[in-house]
């Protein structure tokens, strides 16, 4: 279990998949905002705690920007996005030491001179979120904000083309699907805890020194060096989901050099690991139960059958294509990804149905998508370079015993996904082979300039309170709250004209609106 849960790896992916930007002015809200000075002077450069500031050699390199490749057989960007590689310490304490390759992307601004306003750096979440591969397929969904800035995104060291970790094959993935990750015999909790060991392991060998070296401050630290390679005096920066998080750190960090920062589908910094999967079970409950609602059925009797058929597929997995079953895990793995946004209900319904009438294919496809699984049987690296970075985040390790005492707890704040979270929290990070960092993430950033958060009050993955928490950490004048009466994991990509509007302004004029404006 990430910090947030393991679902979120894909999630903000997922949910761009399925809808659309929206743009213009309209909308609920009220009040007109303060400007943020998108050209002030910066702040030191150098970070707070251990890492001493980069040497010249690593803050003036030169990129080559260059046609970007296509990844894993995927076809290369359009003649918009160029490719470089920034050179970074490999450990932030060790600046002048060995260095690996932060592979980035870029779309450069339709404005010039004066009009145009620097770097916009996406983080689109995970950890393990491939920024190289996401920004050019939905960068339309920002063309917008390209009026006044260059469209940048990286892949964080250990993903993609960062020095990307593979923990296991193809074909030992497949085969762990077969385990059983709400475990209810002897047996299965010991082969679901020889998982996870096993899986550390491979993970240590793929990578190396890197394993302890793949923070979230790691790469809160080489987004300013990729401030300063990029010759932008502020940071300005668009989190989604996890992403939120690495902005927040970044902000502790460098609050001097905190331009303007948006952060969407906001985490919750005040949560610890277990506290993040009991909020993620809520998430998860309130956008099924607002799902049932929609098609007319009472939530808590569709909750009980969909739980009933969960339990069924625990004893008997459904036979699905290809010889494959659908496992009760898997199924689960449907259900959640059609609940990042709105538009993907109908997808839910369908594959229920199906589901209860012995048909597994459309759950297990749905899986598939979530899982990054192809149709040939190849499956993505995000969920592995996804468990490095938060599992050396995470110092929380709860044990067998201590889970189990949770489990009623779990199961009582939802009866279809809390089973699966709480044990995930004893799995996820079990005998990891490097200990975690912390057990929340810092990120007060008192004399920053304002960050505007974005809270969706249906969101499922990062649900609605950790935007609020947010703010309250980054400290009073800084976090400022928009909320969104909506449903799905992130808000600016809904299509919703207020929020659009409101997030634009500030990123292009610096516009900072009232403290709590809500958008329906």
């Amino acid at each position: 279990m990430a910090r947030w849960g393991r679902w979120t790896a894909l999630g903000a992916a997922a949910a761009l998949l399925a809808t659309g930007c929206g743009g213009g002015s309209g909308g609920s809200g009220d009040g007109k905002g303060r400007t943020a000075d998108v050209h002030a002077s910066a702040g030191s450069p150098a970070a707070t705690g251990t890492a001493a500031a980069p040497p010249a050699s690593l803050t003036g390199q030169k990129l080559d920007w260059g046609r970007c490749k296509g990844a894993g057989g995927s076809a290369a960007p359009g003649a918009d996005w160029r490719c470089a590689t920034m050179k970074a310490p490999l450990d932030w304490s060790k600046p002048d030491g060995d260095t690996i390759g932060i592979a980035l992307v870029r779309a450069t601004s339709k404005a010039s001179g004066g009009d145009r306003a620097g770097s916009l750096l996406f983080n689109f979440g995970g950890p393990g979120g491939s920024g190289v591969t996401t920004l050019p397929a939905f960068g339309s969904m920002f063309s917008s904000l390209r009026e006044h800035y260059d469209l940048v995104s990286w892949d964080p060291r250990s993903v993609g083309a960062s020095e990307g970790v593979r923990c296991r094959s193809d074909k030992d993935v497949q085969a762990a699907e077969s385990l059983d990750y709400t475990p209810d015999t002897p047996a299965e909790e010991r082969a679901f805890f020889q998982d996870a060991t096993d899986f550390g392991k491979g993970c240590a060998k793929a990578a190396g020194p890197l394993l302890a070296h793949a923070s979230t401050t790691d790469t809160a630290r080489d987004m300013d060096l990729m401030r300063q390679v990029l010759g932008d005096r502020k940071t300005h920066y668009f989190g989604i989901s996890y992403g939120t998080e690495l902005g927040g750190v970044y902000a502790h960090l460098f609050p001097g050099n905190v331009g303007r920062i948006v952060l969407d589908a906001v985490v919750d910094p005040t949560a610890d690991a277990v506290g993040h999967a009991q909020n993620q079970a809520r998430g998860f409950q309130r956008a099924l139960d607002d799902y049932l609602a929609s098609t007319g059925e009472d939530p808590k009797k569709g909750s009980r059958e969909i739980a009933d058929l969960l339990h069924r597929l625990d004893a008997e997995p459904l036979p699905a294509s290809d010889g494959r079953k659908l496992t009760q895990t898997l199924a689960l793995t449907g259900i959640v990804l059609p609940l990042y946004s709105e538009q993907s209900w109908p997808s839910l319904t369908s594959a229920l149905a199906a589901a209860k009438k012995g048909d597994g294919a459309e759950l297990l496809a749905l899986a598939d998508g979530y899982n990054d699984r192809d149709s040939s049987g190849h499956y993505g690296t995000s969920a592995h370079s996804q468990r490095v970075i938060s599992c050396l985040d995470d110092r929380q390790r709860p044990t067998a015993q201590e889970t189990k005492r949770r489990l009623a707890q779990f199961e009582k704040i939802s009866p279809v996904f809390g089973d699966f979270l709480g044990w995930d929290t004893a799995g996820w990070c079990h005998d990891w082979p490097v200990a975690g960092q912390y057990d929340t993430p810092e990120v007060s950033a008192p004399g920053a300039a304002p960050i505007l958060l974005v809270g969706n009050t249906g969101d499922p993955a990062t649900p609605y309170e950790g935007a609020r928490r947010m703010a309250d950490e980054l400290g009073k004048g800084v976090g400022v709250l928009l909320t969104w009466k909506g449903e799905g994991h992130g808000a600016y990509t809904s299509g919703n004209d207020c929020v659009a509007s409101t997030v634009n302004a500030y990123l292009l004029k610096g516009t900072v609106p009232k403290d709590g404006k809500v958008c329906s």
